[in-house]
């Protein structure tokens, strides 16, 4: 485990707390006294401040990333040159650049890699995937993901070197990765349209950001995030098909509420705001946000030498996205979102929509039952394109 913050503590739970045959057997932190810290709190034998000294112990084999952004590529090139797995968190990279480098540096390695996107791996993304898959949704046209939250928790978040941005490559980078599996992973990112803006915090970066970004499905997919919402971690997803909607939230608005008038003494949920009055627990966090179900998938694929549902080519196409929002917010435009590896469909590919016939000479555009009991049709004539309707 390479870091001992926020999100190694998450990947620690998620791995050790559930009956899987995987330990930790070092971790890495940038200082000593962290990893000390992590690894009696965790059961770790080995603790070290190198990288180089945690990616080449043999008594490992997977080398997890947790570290701050600005460390990633470091350490990618450290565990592949071990000729270790490597899995790392999000986002890839700072910029599509450093993520193209990394890439690189895992399939010229011979490697496994896998991109450590939790959100993707929610019990609700996951069955929403499942269901647009089997066709229920039919042709997907607009999906909308929404994170916010009051602010990250480490010091170098708030750094834009050391981050790569704020909001849009801390939050974004969850919420492009939703759209691409509601949408379909082969779905070419076309071009992206943000507005970006740094409204309270005290920062260089943006602390708001609002995009859209558009498919070769012919699909939009909307983000909205920011640092500044009050009243915890809210996550929602809408996707709208051609059959059929759906709309989740994954956190702080899900059925669990409860009322404490003296205060809870304690931990509620990732990034609650207070502990008492109506509070939002979450009854398994772990599960809630996907680390489970992510780790079981990660550790399947090395198990039978498969890809795993996300790996460091999706983070790639992610920042890629993220660099055309920055530049879109800086210009006001339009951005095109550039990529020098593309492995999917190329646009219009599936972009028509489906025609249903209503008789011999119209197609159908609508049908709806009114309040009096009289079904209504709305048609299109196919000789002339006359738009007409008549009541049954």
């Amino acid at each position: 485990m390479l870091g001992s913050g926020f999100i190694s503590d998450f990947y620690a739970n998620a791995i050790l707390s559930k009956r899987h045959p995987e330990s930790i057997a070092v971790v890495q932190s940038r200082t000593l006294e962290k990893a000390q810290a992590f690894a009696k709190k965790f059961g770790i034998s080995v603790a070290t401040d190198s990288i180089q000294e945690a990616v080449s112990n043999e008594n490992i084999d997977v080398v997890i990333i947790g570290l701050p952004n600005h460390q990633h590529e470091e350490a990618v090139q450290a565990a592949a040159e071990a000729g270790k797995a490597v899995l790392c968190t999000k986002p890839l990279g700072r910029n599509a650049e450093e993520a193209l480098r990394m890439l690189k540096i895992v399939e010229e390695a011979g490697v496994f890699h896998g991109y450590l996107e939790d959100l993707v791996y929610t019990p609700k993304a996951l069955k929403t995937v499942e269901t647009i898959k089997a066709g229920a949704m039919g042709r997907i046209l607009w999906t909308r993901s929404r994170e916010t939250h009051p602010g990250p928790h480490s010091d170098w978040f708030w750094n834009k070197e050391l981050a790569g941005g704020g909001a849009i490559v801390d939050l974004a980078c969850h919420c492009i990765e939703l759209g691409r599996n509601y949408i379909g992973k082969d779905e070419k990112p076309l071009e992206v349209f943000c507005w970006a803006d740094t409204q309270v915090k005290p920062i260089d970066a943006e602390d708001h950001a609002i995009g859209l970004i558009k498919y070769g499905s012919g699909a939009i997919s909307q983000f909205e995030v920011s640092w500044a919402f009050r009243g915890g971690l809210d996550l929602r997803d809408e996707v709208m098909g051609t059959e059929g909607t759906v709309w989740i939230n994954h956190f702080l608005r899900t059925g669990f509420e409860m009322f404490t008038a003296p205060g809870s003494s304690g931990y509620v949920a990732e990034k609650a705001e207070s502990d008492s009055g109506w509070i939002f627990p979450v009854g398994d966090e772990l599960q809630e946000l996907g680390y489970n179900h992510m780790f079981v998938d990660m550790f399947n694929a090395i198990d039978n030498g498969t890809a795993p549902l996300e790996t460091f080519y999706d983070g790639y196409i992610v920042n890629a996205v993220m660099d055309a929002a920055y530049r879109s917010a800086e210009s006001g435009r339009w951005e095109p979102v550039k990529l020098d590896v593309w492995r999917g469909k190329q646009p219009g590919e599936g972009k028509a929509g489906k025609q249903i016939d209503y008789d011999e000479h119209h197609i159908l555009i609508k049908e709806e039952l009114l309040p009096n009991g009289v079904k209504k049709v709305i048609l299109k004539e196919k000789a002339t394109g006359r738009i007409l309707q008549k009541t049954i």
